[in-house]
């Protein structure tokens, strides 16, 4: 047995007056109580990551709520869509099978609203990429996430140029959205973020697409420091994140981890009945116990 994974110390605010928020900004969310909950407990927040409807849509309801019994402090769950440009082939196989399956995204919001119904209480952000939610409507969407209990959106594909209609519908609503910076963002970008942001901010970890890697990259710490001199939000850290150990160097630098393609990879080794223990039980490897 390892020992527990250590979370990085509470920080101080940044030397720099950090940007106020913008005006209308949402109060302190269930996902911000999430990772503060997580910190006070001196440990780094795990956020798994499901493709809704794969391998369908009863085995991901069952596989979340494992989850949340394993301690899972956020949840994204994928929204379907046929051209996931950030993502890698693990999710790009899991949406191309939810789509064959049926899944859109009201079926996104009818899971959740069922997962709440059964008792799931940990938040649960939908993510996914911008031409679903037009079509589906904006202020609509974010109307039915406060109905059902989706705690916010995050949208890879739309930048914060592009943002002011999603982000007044959600703070109407009081969702959360969440923006993704990466090591490659400028100083100016990663200030627009920390402007409109909320919930937190998702660090992608390299230059790429989603996927397990080996290695996370050596100048991690550098490209968070960027990050956290301009925002209080937490920090969560995806892409590549696939072990235990992962999560420890992350945790020295941010709030939380995000864990996707291992988890789905180590899943798809099991039949779908089975897979719900077998998430509970990858999610507790990953915190070393």
């Amino acid at each position: 047995m390892t020992a527990p994974v250590a979370a990085r110390p509470t920080p101080a605010a940044p030397s720099g007056a950090a940007p106020a928020p913008a005006p209308g900004a949402p109060a302190p969310s269930r996902i911000a109580a999430a990772f503060a909950r997580s910190r006070a407990e001196g440990r780094t927040a795990l956020c798994p990551f499901l493709t809704a409807g794969y391998p369908d849509l009863a085995t991901t309801e069952a596989t979340v709520l494992a989850l949340a019994e394993a301690g899972a402090d956020v949840f994204e769950i994928g929204v379907p869509f046929s051209d996931p440009l950030a993502d890698g082939t693990t999710i790009q196989r899991t949406s191309q099978g939810a789509l064959a399956n049926g899944t859109r995204l009201a079926d996104c919001f009818a899971l959740v609203g069922r997962l709440r119904g059964r008792g799931v209480a940990v938040p649960i952000v939908l993510m996914g990429y911008v031409n679903p939610m037009l079509q589906y409507g904006l202020d609509r969407a974010a109307a039915e996430a406060a109905a059902v209990g989706v705690d916010g959106f995050i949208v890879p594909d739309l930048p914060t140029e592009e943002s002011d209609d999603l982000l007044a519908a959600c703070r109407a609503h009081g969702r959360d959205l969440v923006f993704l910076v990466a090591p490659t963002s400028t100083d100016d970008r990663l200030r627009a973020v920390a402007e409109r942001a909320s919930g937190f901010v998702y660090c992608v970890s390299l230059t790429g697409v989603t996927g397990a890697r080996a290695d996370l990259d050596a100048g991690l710490p550098g490209y968070l420091a960027r990050v956290r001199a301009v925002t209080d939000l937490p920090l969560a850290v995806g892409f590549g994140i696939s072990t235990a150990e992962h999560v420890r160097q992350v945790g020295a630098h941010a709030d939380g981890a995000v864990v996707a393609s291992a988890l789905i990879n180590h899943l798809d080794g099991f039949s779908p009945a089975a897979q719900p223990a077998a998430a509970a039980a990858f999610l507790r490897g990953l915190r070393g116990e």
